[in-house]
């Protein structure tokens, strides 16, 4: 239960910093410090047990029919990412108080990222392949956010964006490996899955879920070639960038490989592509971060090359690799964040991040300096520091693997020349700004920062140096718990100490550490080298993919539409066309083995009806009211038809919406031009229309026959045998509607709620003219609600409103319910506004419509939410039987009250469209228009 806390906490604490916005900045700090830090605590106290070996989890039923449930677990690997996001997140949440000025919103930002925090705890903490990927794609919507938090730069939008493209495509490719993963499994749930390494290995799905599981990894963990991504997010605030950079976002795709690393390692494929793929990225970062004159932009191509680093160990597929890979995770997170928090302080006391104008600022800030060269030397491996311990560990991984036969020393070879351009680029950072010189041109005089702000910078330099000189004692077990969780086995015999000895990694370490001070000595040389070839901007050529895609698309879109109605069917019925006769190319036989119903004259009759009805549509389409009269007969006889075929629920229905498409569409018509534009009618487009028109009714009259000739099995017959026992109802359309599937009918209520507002939104400022004659030329009559149609809607209102209130009442037992009830309802209050004018219905029925919607909407809510009190599902029904003297025997249900919502959704959502469609002829209305 520990593990639900960890993640709900910072959940709860999203909300802190904008609630204690108006107290003041460091209020709005320490307030949103409170929730992970109580996290933290709790995290800690789970030390010992996780030490042990013992799993902390939690589990809460989600959809148990389809496996999937909201699981947590904490183990040793995820108790070392929770720590590393909690405890770096502390420490940016502090740092961020003194870097952010006056003018950025502090509460905005604090709320980014506590969500992003959420996500990555998600990630790390889930025992979901499904749950895990929302917290995955949550951090690329999170990081989209903190990345372009500085909105007003381009730069920031367009790698918010970039970075939010290649993660978020990257996020559907691990989709796609996770449910071929649960798939192949037959379980989503994480830690047994993880134990099936020999079942998905033997299936023939394991190279596609590979290469769509590293796609999902490597795009989130800045791999080659995906890498561009990671440097033009450096348009963030210095506290997103070390957050990012240091302990999440691209840790994630590393967390991701050792998680599943018991699952999809040790396979050729694995080794080859997980260990090439790293070496790459260790090169092409290093090499590049050499050049870099952007201090943040240097220290994000030695992030992109330290996570090629970690990903050759994890590729190896040796035991003792992925230990190196986990430990350097831990020296990586710390070196970087106080390297990227340091290079926030040089920016911000300095006004710039040129390394062209940074020199000798040790004299200025010697404090900063010497932190930030102390980092600096762990990231290029200088021995006493926890960077050279990991380092030592993967050169002598790449010294005992043989991934590319004969050619495996390929391997060390380049790990040394990798950790020699990490010595070069360390040391450009050292020299270049603490010394080399004097400040060129700087905005301002460089100083100390704030004493709070330089905390978080020591506290993780300091954790530089115990690591380095005492690696057992301080990080010991949490490698060991971390490492056992990757391997999900025995761990073999290794040793953290600062002393191994003369051998070979040491040698290594030796040549990196001279060739790469020989490089920087020599560095003019390289300078010029690649002075030779023109730098490429990923941004533009990423911005250049984004337009070309924007141009194909918008000519296809204008291909497509033409503004011809006619063309859009076509196009649209030809698809359809193709997609629904393709599978009745295989079919033998239409008829299927169910006898016909025999027919007779009603249904003859009807049938005829129905189709002359249609052919009288399409033939007046240019005399509007005789055509929605054939509509409306149409309309009619579907009713009808239901109503034969012993449906009257969907025949009450259908009479009902029938009857207010009809009023829609009368008052739509009304303000349309009176004479429509004249159709191509050229004897091509008749020939085409009715070529098309032929084909689609044959296909589609084939597939209702051969459904109709062939035994139809559905779930109907379990809500027939169900709906009295389980509902309480007999009538088991209601049933289903307010119990069986009553979350599909509170969605639907809420869609309509919407609409009514959208369209409500819509006419609130459009002002028209009223047409004063019919389409020839005829003046409309002056008495517009004459006197008979007045007192014949008022002798009806109280008889609709009776009738209306007798089908709410009885439709949990027979034809019926709150849907149709609400209809009624709603087509006898328009029918007064027909009669009677909108001025006359709002002084004797003054309705908030809107506040009808809400209220019917929150009525159905909380007859769902009821249940819950009382140990059942959300909207699960309960019902009883009561006696009453002179009245007998009844029956009450739980569900009248979500039908009592659906009925008021209904009438506001049907009134406040109409009568808003019925204002635009009123007094007021015109008066506006003619001005």
């Amino acid at each position: 239960m520990n593990v639900f806390w960890i993640l709900l906490l910072p959940i709860l604490g999203i909300m802190a910093p904008l609630l204690a916005a108006r107290l003041g900045r460091s209020a709005c700090a320490w307030a949103t410090a409170v929730a992970p830090f109580a996290a933290l605590v709790i995290l800690m106290q789970q030390t010992n047990g996780v030490f042990a070996g013992q799993v902390d989890a939690f589990s809460m039923e989600w959809i148990p029919v389809l496996g999937l449930n909201v699981e947590l677990h904490l183990d040793g690997l995820a108790y070392l990412f929770a720590l590393l996001i909690l405890g770096i997140g502390l420490l940016v949440i502090l740092y961020a108080r003194y870097y952010l000025s006056e003018q950025d919103s502090m509460p905005k930002f604090y709320a980014y990222l506590m969500l992003f925090m959420v996500a990555m705890l998600g990630i790390v903490l889930s025992n979901n392949l499904i749950q895990l990927w929302f917290f995955w794609e949550l951090t690329s919507i999170s990081s989209f956010l903190l990345i372009s938090f500085w909105s007003h730069r381009t730069d920031a939008r367009k790698g918010a964006r970039m970075a939010l493209t290649i993660t978020g495509a990257g996020g559907l490719a691990l989709l796609a490996a996770l449910l071929m993963i649960g798939h192949v499994t037959g379980t989503y749930q994480l830690d047994e899955v993880l134990g099936m390494s020999d079942v998905v290995h033997a299936s023939g799905y394991y190279p596609a879920i590979l290469v769509l599981f590293l796609l999902g990894a490597f795009t989130k963990s800045a791999q080659f070639p995906f890498h561009f991504w990671l440097p033009h997010a450096m348009a963030a605030p210095t506290p997103v960038s070390a957050y990012l950079h240091s302990a999440t976002m691209v840790k994630a795709g590393i967390f991701l490989m050792a998680r599943f690393f018991p699952l999809l390692a040790d396979t050729d494929a694995w080794f080859i592509v997980v260990s090439l793929t790293g070496m790459a990225t260790l090169l092409v970062g290093a090499y590049t971060a050499l050049f870099k004159h952007d201090l943040k932009g240097l220290l994000a191509y030695s992030t992109i090359s330290h996570l090629g680093l970690i990903t050759l160990l994890l590729g190896l597929g040796s035991q003792l690799a992925a230990i190196a890979a986990v430990f350097h995770v831990i020296n990586h997170a710390i070196f970087k964040a106080s390297l990227f928090m340091a290079a926030g302080i040089i920016d911000h006391e300095s006004g710039t991040r040129d390394m062209r104008k940074l020199n000798g600022l040790f004299k200025y800030m010697p404090i900063t300096a010497t932190l930030a060269m102390v980092a600096a030397a762990s990231m290029a491996g200088v021995p006493l520091l926890n960077g050279f311990l990991s380092k030592e560990m993967m050169f002598a991984e790449t010294l005992n693997q043989y991934t590319l036969g004969a050619l495996s020393w390929w391997i060390p070879l380049l790990a040394t020349v990798g950790g020699a351009l990490s010595v070069a680029y360390s040391l450009r950072f050292m020299h270049d700004v603490f010394f080399n010189g004097e400040p060129i041109g700087l905005p301002k005089t460089p100083h100390e920062p704030p004493r709070y702000m330089r905390v978080p910078v020591e506290v993780l330099v300091v954790l530089c140096l115990l690591v380095g000189i005492f690696p057992q004692f301080v990080v010991g077990d949490l490698l060991n718990a971390a490492s056992s969780a990757v391997l999900q086995t025995r761990l073999p015999e290794f040793h953290l100490h600062i002393w191994h000895g003369f051998n070979v990694p040491l040698a290594m370490s030796a040549v990196a550490i001279t060739v790469g001070s020989m490089l920087y000595i020599k560095r003019r040389h390289l300078f010029h080298f690649q002075g030779q070839f023109n730098e490429m901007d990923a941004k533009m050529i990423f911005e250049g993919l984004v337009q070309r895609t924007v141009r194909v698309a918008t000519a296809i879109q204008n291909w497509l539409d033409t503004d011809s109605l006619q063309r859009a069917m076509f196009l649209l019925l030809l698809l359809a066309l193709a997609m629904v006769s393709y599978p009745l190319l295989s079919m033998d036989s239409v008829e299927g083995s169910r006898p016909q119903i025999p027919t007779n004259w009603v249904v003859t009759f009807c049938t005829g009806l129905l189709i002359v009805s249609t052919i009288l549509t399409v033939w007046w389409s240019h005399r509007r009211l005789r055509a929605l009269l054939a509509l409306s007969v149409v309309g009619l006889v579907v009713s009808i038809a239901f109503a034969y075929f012993s449906a009257p629920d969907l025949a009450l229905t259908q009479l009902s919406v029938e009857v207010v498409t009809i009023l829609l569409f009368l008052l739509a018509l009304f303000f349309l031009p009176q004479h429509s534009p004249a159709l191509d009618s050229s004897l091509r487009k008749i020939v085409r229309d009715l070529g098309i028109a032929a084909m689609f009714g044959s296909v589609v009259g084939t597939i209702c026959y051969a459904m109709l000739t062939r035994p139809l099995h559905s779930i109907s017959e379990f809500f027939l045998a169900n709906s009295k026992s389980g509902g309480g109802g007999t009538n088991v359309v209601n049933v289903i509607l307010v119990d069986f599937r009553g979350f599909d009918t509170l969605g639907e209520i809420t869609v309509l709620g919407i609409a009514a507002l959208g369209i409500y939104k819509l006419l609130a400022r459009i002002t028209l003219a009223m047409p004063t004659a019919n389409s020839d030329g005829i003046p409309w009559s002056k008495e517009s609600h004459p006197v008979l149609l007045a007192l014949i809607s008022q002798s009806l209102l109280p008889l609709a409103l009776l009738v209306s209130a007798y089908i709410f009442l009885r439709g949990h037992n027979m034809p019926g319910g709150g849907f149709i009830a609400g209809l009624i309802t709603a087509i006898a209050l328009i029918q007064q506004y027909v009669a009677h004018g909108v001025e006359w219905m709002k002084q004797r029925m003054p309705i908030n419509y809107q506040g009808l919607i809400a209220s019917g909407l929150c009525i159905a809510i909380l007859s769902g939410v009821g249940s819950w009190f009382f140990g059942h599902n959300f909207l699960k029904t309960w019902y009883d039987y009561f006696y009453l003297p002179g009245i007998g025997k009844f029956e009450l249900a739980s569900a009248m009250v979500f039908d009592l919502g659906v009925y008021l959704t209904v009438i506001g959502a049907t009134l406040l469209i109409l009568a808003n469609l019925g204002k635009m002829t009123t007094s007021e209305r015109l008066r506006g228009g003619q001005e």
